[in-house]
């Protein structure tokens, strides 16, 4: 058959809208289910159409352990409070190095400090656009992500009552044959009882016609 026909052609294997036996008949439904535990199991991989499982997070690894943190269900880490403090030498008295050091940590600490006072100066002038730039932006894809979602359930409805109407008008088809073929086997019995009884009959008959003809 062509490509071109064969698309076209559907086979139904079975008809869940219509096909109750399993249901009327438990014996039967065991039967079903003994037959497909000697089935062999379905393969461990997934077909080759489906795509790899995409990895998160692979160009950045902090972003990445993160997300491994949280799927692990791990407590945030504690806040690291001990670079934000400014020791003094510990040794009396205390050696040049020491507050070599310590003067270092000071200036360290001084700069963090200018950073964030520009830092939330940048974000006090130009957060608030930002933040509804993004809000707006979110929305608009929690929009497109539900809209996406009411045509695949459409679909899917859509799907499930054309295969419903079609498997039960398939039904229906399947009851007037199966009645017309039960009707037609019932009058082939009813012709092979008559054939019999008239050929009981011409028996019958030409044992008769052949006694009057030895009295004769």
């Amino acid at each position: 058959m062509p490509d071109s026909e064969s698309h076209s052609v559907q086979i139904f294997d079975s008809l869940p809208y219509y096909d109750k036996e399993l249901e009327l008949y438990p014996q039967l439904k065991q039967k079903v289910e003994q037959e497909l535990a000697r089935q062999p199991k379905p393969p461990s991989t997934l077909h080759p159409r489906v795509p790899p499982p995409f990895e998160l997070f692979a160009n950045n690894p902090l972003l990445k352990a993160e997300l491994e943190r949280v799927e692990a269900h791990q407590p945030f880490p504690p806040l690291d409070t001990v670079r934000y403090q400014l020791p003094a030498p510990i040794s009396n008295p205390a050696a040049e190095g020491e507050w070599a050091a310590a003067l270092n940590n000071a200036r360290a600490q001084l700069e963090h400090q200018r950073i964030r006072q520009t830092n939330l100066t940048l974000l006090q002038n130009y957060g608030s656009n930002a933040w509804r730039i993004q809000n707006y932006l979110l929305e608009e894809t929690a929009k497109n992500i539900e809209k996406t979602l009411e045509d695949l359930t459409q679909l899917t409805t859509d799907v499930n009552r054309e295969r419903k109407n079609t498997q039960t008008k398939l039904g229906s088809q399947l009851t007037s044959l199966e009645t017309r073929w039960t009707e037609l086997i019932s009058g082939i019995l009813q012709i092979e009882m008559a054939n019999v009884a008239l050929d009981a009959e011409v028996d019958r008959l030409n044992k008769r016609e052949a006694e009057m003809a030895e009295m004769l």
